[in-house]
């Protein structure tokens, strides 16, 4: 909605996606996100940096430098979250690997669209009971996203300027109103400097 929202303001901008924003991230996701097998937690930090720094070079520092705006569905703040305070890792080995995945780039803007761990997993069932795929996450307990979700909040009060954490239980619509009020300024400044 917000892509939509500001190509129809003919804002050059880039849609992607981690993991699988690029052909080798689809394959490397397919492969992590579909395997029966049991992933080691490290094999799974390393799978995401690897897919991020593919992302990163081939898309978005390349967007960037065009002058193009980007937004990705998850980025360098996941790790922190998933594999970081989900799997454990200790948060100075996190912080590096992502490092040395994004050379350093770090998002202007974070949003993060924040559900109890309750009503994300009775959203899963329900999808699931619908017949959608889900995948080895998906399959994760409560107490792994309730460490996920304590993981972001934990970033948004380190770094309010960039981070922002989105009420997500309101409407469709309320959501959406709420992430054009945070991403306007950006957009002003950009335009801005254009002129």
């Amino acid at each position: 909605m917000l892509a939509g929202a500001l190509r129809q303001r003919s804002i050059d901008l880039l849609t992607t996606c981690e993991p699988g924003g690029t052909p080798l991230g689809r394959r490397l996701r397919e492969a992590f996100l579909e395997t029966e097998e049991n992933v080691a937690p490290i094999a799974e930090l390393l799978l995401f940096a690897a897919d991020r720094a593919q992302h990163v070079e081939v898309l978005i520092k390349p967007s960037l430098e065009a002058g193009r705006m980007v937004i990705s569905d998850r980025f360098a703040d996941a790790t922190f979250a998933y594999q970081g305070a989900g799997r454990g890792f200790r948060e100075n080995t996190v912080r590096q690997i992502i490092r040395l995945a994004t050379n350093g780039l770090k998002p202007d803007l974070t949003l993060f669209f924040d559900i109890t761990v309750e009503t994300a997993l009775n959203r899963l069932r329900s999808r699931t009971e619908a017949g959608e795929r889900v995948n080895r996450m998906d399959a994760e307990t409560a107490d792994f996203y309730g460490r996920v979700r304590a993981a972001y909040l934990e970033i948004a009060e380190q770094e309010p300027k960039r981070f922002k954490v989105i009420d997500a239980n309101g409407s469709l619509e309320d959501i959406q109103a709420r992430v054009r009020e945070l991403v306007e300024p950006l957009v002003a400044a950009r335009e801005e400097a254009k002129a």
